[in-house]
C-alpha cells in the first residue's frame, strides 16, 4: 500500500513538473496543462487500481501454494476446535456425576 501511495505521489509530481514546463515554454495553455493532468492522473488512478487487485490475487496465489490458510479456514477450525472442546468437557462432566 505504501509502495502504491509513493509510487502515485511520484508521478503525480513529475506529470505536474512536465505540464508547467509545457506551459512555461507555450507549447500548452494553462486549461490544457490542467485538464491533460487531471486526465492523465485520472487514467493513472484506474490503473493502479487494477494493478493492486493483480498484485492481490498474486500474493493469496503465493500464499495458497504455501500453505498458507486463509482467515475462513482459520475461523472454522477455531469453531471446530471449540466444539470439541465442549464436547470433552460435557464427557468429563459425565464421567465424574
Amino acid at each position: 500500500m505504501m509502495l502504491g501511495i509513493g509510487t502515485t505521489s511520484l508521478v503525480a509530481e513529475r506529470v505536474k513538473q512536465m505540464s508547467e514546463d509545457l506551459v512555461r515554454d507555450g507549447k500548452l495553455d494553462p486549461d490544457q496543462a490542467k485538464g491533460f493532468v487531471d486526465d492523465f492522473m485520472s487514467q493513472f488512478n484506474i490503473d493502479q487500481g487494477t494493478l493492486e487487485k493483480q498484485m492481490q490475487r498474486q500474493v493469496r496465489k503465493i500464499m495458497q501454494d504455501l500453505g498458507v490458510p486463509r482467515q475462513s479456514e482459520m475461523d472454522e477450525l477455531r469453531g471446530r476446535m471449540d466444539r470439541l472442546e465442549r464436547q470433552l468437557r460435557d464427557l468429563e462432566n459425565k464421567q465424574w456425576k
